[in-house]
């Protein structure tokens, strides 16, 4: 069984008690506190749901029980690093709690007249994805990609493929972006999702890659290589497999270069592209383009790109 990522927090009474004791001495620490067990559960839910959308290369208990426990410790290195999640929250922890009424020494609990009744003041952060806002005066794409390139020290995991995958992919996804203005933590989401973190990367006769990290079919006047696969489509609703045949690059720079080109040279996207502002239109916009035939595609696909936006935040 996989490990719940709430029972490597402090969540037991007496810690509780000891936290909420420091609130009343030093609320500073506490709200701190606070906001590193929260960004620790946060990173481990968001490492959780990355190895989930992966294929498992051990499916027994064991090796489940060890997995929960490595996410443990990734999220242990995320929280509480200068620059990380944690810090946003306990700004915005301090901000509420100066505006509440004081607690006594006899009464260490929250105040009747507080706002929220769980605990937390009314209104307070609660991280739910990195989906970046435009800000005023920049280009939707742009404000986006400033967003994700936000300076950070905190270092990625050691061996995630996810982690690997973003490092390796980045530079063509930046370039992809200049030719589209799509935000490249999208274009690294979109391959992600459509290549399982590249582990599903369609390979050749030969067995060697075919770099198609997109899942392009061979149509449109495709002249180049090609190579042949089994992949799910939907008609009505409902899946089958079928065989179809895939482009097959020289590089993975080169299959950036074409899906930059198919996004900006294909009518179809161009409201895609105009409309990229963030994770969830993006994606609803490839749906309705007809990008892909799965009914659910958008939502995996905006989920995959929150995923890589949360990691590319931890990784700086």
């Amino acid at each position: 069984m996989r490990t719940d990522p709430a029972a490597s927090l402090n969540v037991d009474s007496r810690s509780l008690d000891a936290l909420r004791n420091e609130a009343t001495r030093n609320p500073s620490a506490a709200a701190k506190q606070a906001a590193v067990q929260f960004e620790s559960l946060f990173m481990q839910m968001v490492v959780k749901s990355m190895r989930d959308a992966t294929p498992k290369t051990d499916p027994s208990q064991g090796g489940d029980t060890f997995t929960g426990m490595l996410d443990q410790q990734f999220a242990k290195q995320f929280a509480g690093r200068p620059g990380g999640l944690a810090e946003v929250i306990e700004k915005q922890l301090t901000r509420h709690m100066q505006k509440l009424p004081a607690v006594s020494a006899d009464n260490q609990g929250v105040p009747a007249t507080a706002p929220g009744a769980t605990g937390m003041p009314a209104g307070a952060f609660v991280p739910t994805s990195f989906t970046p806002a435009p800000s005023q005066g920049r280009a939707p794409a742009a404000a986006a990609a400033a967003a994700v390139r936000a300076p950070s020290t905190v270092a990625p995991p050691a061996g995630s493929r996810q982690a690997d995958f973003i490092q390796k992919m980045l530079p063509h996804a930046r370039e992809a972006e200049r030719r589209t203005g799509v935000p490249a933590s999208f274009i690294i989401g979109q391959a992600a999702l459509e290549s399982g973190w590249g582990r599903a990367e369609a390979r050749n006769a030969d067995g060697s890659g075919s770099f198609n990290l997109f899942g392009i079919k061979a149509t449109g006047g495709w002249k180049g290589a090609t190579t042949e696969a089994v992949t799910t489509e939907y008609e009505g609703g409902q899946p089958s497999r079928q065989r179809a045949a895939f482009r097959s690059y020289e590089s993975y720079a080169d299959a950036f270069t074409d899906y930059a080109r198919l996004l900006s040279g294909n009518t179809r996207y161009t409201g895609v592209v105009r409309g990229a502002t963030s994770a969830e239109s993006f994606a609803q916009g490839m749906q309705r383009a007809g990008y892909a035939t799965d009914p659910q595609y958008a939502s995996k696909l905006a989920r995959t790109i929150n995923q890589t936006l949360a990691l590319q935040r931890a990784m700086g």
